[in-house]
């Protein structure tokens, strides 16, 4: 089975967020791919078949298969585009959050996702305890997202995983205005075994619609500032859609040996 590593939401290597994108003719058992997911040991390993004109994608981290996410699928697309059908400018998948659709456009690739809710939650002594600062606010959906009001806290946070684990949020993300972007954000994963997740694509169908509606501004630039960073570029659109632009640049192809 041959696999590509892809560094998304950048346009260098060893920065973004690296994922592994498996195209295979048939699916492999869910066993196998979330033990290649582990060997892996990236944030996401993404496994695509195509059915006519339409790809199934799914995607596993070391620990489990998620719903939903962004730099993965851009790890595909980017794939698809420059290694299988290079004639090919939209791409559409099948996926567990429905289907979404990458469009390339000048090297970038803007996909098309779902946003999310923005609940509002009460701010807990429990949130302060995690992040080291107490939020302003916060909202849930999938995932937590918790408002600060200092870019640096955002930057120079040293979060109690331990107690990240135990708040309600598949992903910790914590956001703040940002004097050069729109805004920054960290996301934090420790629920899959991820620490620190580089660049968060889903999270951003959380945190664009907070900063659009904050900032009265349909267009988001966002910084996401773990140790790799990340650029993301936000359109929250009027149909309960958000789209994420990013570029992406290959690091490595291999073959994997699972029969």
């Amino acid at each position: 089975m041959k696999q590509y590593i892809v560094d998304a939401f950048t346009d260098k290597l060893f920065s973004g967020n690296p994922a592994a994108v498996c195209i295979m003719d048939r699916w492999p058992s869910d066993e196998d791919m979330l033990n290649i997911a582990c060997e892996n040991n990236l944030s996401e390993t993404a496994f695509c078949v195509k059915y006519d004109n339409i790809y199934k994608l799914r995607w596993f981290t070391p620990k489990d298969e998620i719903d939903l996410c962004g730099h993965a699928t851009l790890a595909t697309a980017f794939v698809i585009k420059n290694f299988i059908e290079r004639e090919r400018d939209v791409i559409s998948f099948d996926t567990l959050s429905g289907r979404l659709t990458v469009s390339v456009i000048d090297n970038v690739y803007e996909m098309t996702f779902p946003a999310y809710r923005l609940n509002k939650v009460a701010v807990t002594n429990e949130m302060e305890q995690s992040i080291g600062i107490r939020p302003i606010e916060a909202y849930k959906d999938r995932d937590l997202l918790m408002v600060i009001d200092n870019e640096d806290a955002v930057k120079n946070m040293s979060p109690d995983f331990a107690l990240l684990k135990r708040l309600d949020g598949l992903c910790i993300a914590v956001t703040a205005r940002s004097q050069q972007y729109d805004c920054i954000s960290r996301v934090f994963a420790p629920e899959l075994s991820i620490p620190e997740d580089p660049v968060t694509g889903s999270t951003h169908c959380m945190i664009a619609p907070y900063w659009a509606d904050k900032l009265g501004k349909s267009h988001i630039t966002a910084f996401q500032a773990s140790e790799r960073t990340g650029l993301l570029m936000c359109e929250v659109c009027n149909d309960g859609k958000v789209k994420i632009s990013g570029k992406a640049a290959l690091y490595a192809i291999s073959e994997i040996m699972v029969n």
